[in-house]
C-alpha cells in the first residue's frame, strides 16, 4: 500500500520563484513530431514525467532514436514521415490519453499493424470519439466493446487515407490533433471544425515543422502530401496547468507572493487566468515573449480576496485541466461559484466531478454536483481530513493546495503527481517562509 502524504497548513505564506516544469502537451508533441522528421531535433525543458516518458517509449518502439542528455534535454532522430517501423510488441501508453489518441492518428496511415495497451485507468477511457473520424478517413481501428476501449489495434492501411470534413460534437484538442496528424498523410484536404477553439499546440507545431495549416474561425484545414521539415531545436515552455496550482495557492494562502517563471500563455490555454481575474485575483503577466511559436511570460501572484464567479462550456476547452484547482479557489472565495459544461471531466483519469464532490467535500461540505458541473458555496471553514486521489494527479495536487490553505490534509495514493509534476511536494516545501 502506498504511504499517505500529509500536507500541513501553511502558516506564514508562500514566497519565492518557481521554475515551472515543461508543458506536458507540448512535450508529447515535440517527441512525436520530431520522430516523424529525418534529422535530429534537440528538445529542451522536456517534461520528465510518466505520461511523456510513455510517449518516448512508444516512439522508440516505432524505430525512433531517443538520446536522453539529461532528465529535461534530449535529441530525437526519426527516419522521415514514412520511416516508422512495426513495433515488436504492444505499445504501452501508460496513463496517457494524449499518447494513445495522437498516436492513433499518426499510425492510422501506416502500412503495418500496431496494438496499444495502457494502465487500468486508460483501459476505462472510451476511444470511440477518435476512432470514428479516423475510420471515416479509411483507417482500420479495432477496440474492445461498443465504445472502443483498450486494447486497440490499428490495422495496416490498404488503399491510403482520404481527407474529410469533420464537425466535432465537442471541442477536444486530442481528437482534433489525431485527425490532423492523419490528414498529413491523406489524399486531399482534411478540415476539422470545433464548436469552440481548443488548445492549438498541434497547429502551431505543424507550422514549426513546415506544414501549411489554414485556420478560419473554429475550422482548421491541412492538405495531405506535404513534407515535414524538422527544426533543429524545440524549447518547451513551462506548463500553465502546473503553474495553476501555485496561482491558486498564492491567491488563497495569506501573505503569499510567487513569481512563476517561463509559463506558456498560449491564448487557448489561459482560461485559468481569465477566471481567476474575474474572481479578483492579484495576477500580473510580465516579460512576455515567444518560445518558438508559443507565447510565454512570467506570472506574479499575490494574496487576494477572491469572490465567487461562474463559467461554462464556452471557456471549458481553455481550462479543462484546471477545473479541480479552480474548485479549491472557489472554496476560499466569498459567495457562490457555478461551473457548467464540464461533462468531459467524467471521462478523464477518473470521474473528476465525482472525485471532487466526494473528496473535496470531506474538507468542507460546500460542493453540489451537477450532471455537467458543480456549485461551490465559498467561505465554509475547512476541516482536516484524509482524502483519496483516485490515482489522479490533478486531484492529488488540488487536495494538497486545499490542505495547505486550510487545516491540513492526508492524501492516499499521492505519488500519482509523477504523471505531470514529479517534484510538486518538494516545491511546496521550498516555498514556505
Amino acid at each position: 500500500m502506498e504511504p499517505m502524504v500529509n500536507i500541513a497548513p501553511v502558516r506564514n505564506g508562500l514566497r519565492g520563484e518557481v521554475q515551472i516544469p515543461g508543458d506536458k502537451s507540448i512535450s508529447h508533441r515535440s517527441a512525436m513530431f520530431a520522430g516523424l522528421g529525418d534529422c535530429p531535433v534537440h528538445i529542451t525543458n522536456f517534461l520528465h514525467a510518466q505520461d511523456c516518458l510513455s510517449t518516448l517509449s512508444c516512439m522508440e518502439a516505432l524505430g525512433v532514436k531517443v538520446d536522453m542528455l539529461s532528465d529535461t534535454e534530449l535529441i530525437v532522430q526519426g527516419n522521415g514521415m514514412h520511416g516508422l517501423e512495426e513495433p515488436g510488441t504492444f505499445l504501452d501508453a501508460g496513463n496517457s490519453g494524449t499518447t494513445l489518441r495522437l498516436m492513433m492518428g499518426m499510425l492510422a496511415p501506416q502500412s503495418f499493424l500496431t496494438s496499444f495497451t495502457g494502465d487500468a485507468s486508460l483501459h476505462k477511457r472510451p476511444m470511440e470519439r477518435v476512432i470514428r473520424p479516423l475510420s471515416q478517413m479509411g483507417a482500420g481501428i479495432v477496440g474492445r466493446g461498443n465504445n472502443n476501449f483498450l486494447p486497440i489495434t490499428v490495422l495496416p492501411i490498404q488503399t491510403g487515407l482520404h481527407g474529410i470534413c469533420y464537425d466535432m460534437p465537442m471541442a477536444s484538442a486530442q481528437v482534433k490533433s489525431a485527425i490532423l496528424l492523419a490528414g498529413m498523410y491523406a489524399a486531399g484536404e482534411t478540415t476539422v471544425t470545433e464548436p469552440y477553439i481548443s488548445r492549438d499546440h498541434t497547429e502551431r507545431m505543424l507550422e514549426a515543422f513546415g506544414i501549411l495549416v489554414e485556420r478560419q474561425g473554429t475550422s482548421i484545414t491541412v492538405r495531405g502530401g506535404q513534407t515535414l521539415v524538422a527544426p533543429e531545436k524545440i524549447e518547451v515552455p513551462g506548463d500553465i496547468s502546473s503553474a495553476a496550482y501555485w496561482m491558486v495557492a498564492a491567491s488563497i494562502i495569506p501573505n503569499s507572493e510567487l513569481l512563476l517563471k517561463n509559463v506558456g500563455i498560449n491564448p487557448t490555454r489561459t482560461g485559468i487566468l481569465d477566471v481567476l481575474e474575474s474572481m479578483g485575483a492579484d495576477i500580473h503577466c510580465l516579460n512576455t515573449r515567444f518560445c518558438g511559436t508559443e507565447p510565454v511570460g512570467d506570472i506574479l501572484v499575490r494574496t487576494a480576496r477572491l469572490r465567487g464567479t461562474s463559467f461554462g462550456e464556452d471557456i471549458m476547452p481553455r481550462l479543462i485541466d484546471e477545473v479541480p484547482i479552480l474548485v479549491v479557489a472557489s472554496m476560499f472565495a466569498e459567495g457562490e461559484t457555478v461551473i457548467h459544461g464540464a461533462g468531459e471531466l467524467r471521462v478523464k483519469e477518473t470521474d473528476r466531478l465525482q472525485a471532487i464532490t466526494d473528496q473535496f467535500g470531506k474538507l468542507a461540505p460546500c460542493i453540489e454536483s451537477l450532471h455537467d458541473g458543480l456549485v461551490i458555496h465559498g467561505g465554509v471553514p475547512l476541516q482536516p481530513a484524509e482524502c483519496f486521489s483516485y490515482d489522479d494527479h490533478r486531484i492529488a495536487m488540488s487536495l494538497a493546495i486545499a490542505g495547505a490553505a486550510g487545516r491540513g490534509v492526508g492524501i492516499e495514493h499521492a505519488d500519482c503527481v509523477a504523471i505531470s509534476y514529479p517534484g510538486f511536494y518538494e516545491e511546496m516545501q521550498s516555498l514556505k517562509k
